[in-house]
């Protein structure tokens, strides 16, 4: 989306406090395992982690606690801890967030400074896969989502940062670093 009809903070805040996405929902749960049980399959032991872009009931953040990694919150608008930012990690989660960068190339950049040797970035967003639905795509329509992903643009997000990159479901990329 061109950076003229980019919504500000306030309204892009005020579209998040909308979203019911409970901490202790089954079917949230659900939605968020599609991402979770790839990424668990590949970490070892107990592992650091950040949920970037966890929103205001970091669900996600609370199995991979359950599971035994450490984890810490980073959100611009409900966990703006930015000392989370100062310090590398095993594991990064990004899930349902990778659509409102205003800046992608940058937000990917800071996410791989993020990152351990060998550590591993897991996005979730949906794919845009047929341009003739485009304009009715109901993900489109939220006026917080600038910046829509293939999976050739997840391909080329790996290869600018020499990451390995694994699709293990629908709208999931998994990124190692070398």
């Amino acid at each position: 989306m061109h950076p003229d009809h980019h919504p500000g903070p306030a309204q892009e805040r005020a579209v998040y406090d909308m979203h019911e996405n409970h901490v202790d929902d089954p079917d949230y749960r659900h939605f968020l395992a599609r991402l979770a049980d790839p990424l668990m399959r590949r970490l070892s032991g107990a592992s650091q982690g950040l949920d970037y872009g966890c929103g205001p009931g970091p669900a996600l953040a609370a199995m991979l606690r359950k599971a035994g990694h450490d984890m810490a919150l980073y959100d611009p608008f409900y966990a703006p801890d930015l000392a989370a930012l100062n310090r590398q990690y095993d594991f990064i989660t990004c899930t349902e967030v990778a659509e409102h960068f205003h800046h992608p190339a940058t937000q990917f950049d800071r996410l791989a400074d993020l990152l351990r040797p060998g550590g591993i970035l897991a996005v979730m967003t949906q794919f845009q896969t047929d341009d003739t639905d485009f304009a009715t795509w109901q993900y489109r329509r939220d006026p917080t989502h600038v910046v829509f992903y293939r999976e050739a643009t997840m391909a080329r997000i790996a290869e600018i940062h020499s990451w390995a990159l694994d699709i293990p479901t629908g709208n999931v990329a998994i990124f190692t670093s070398p």
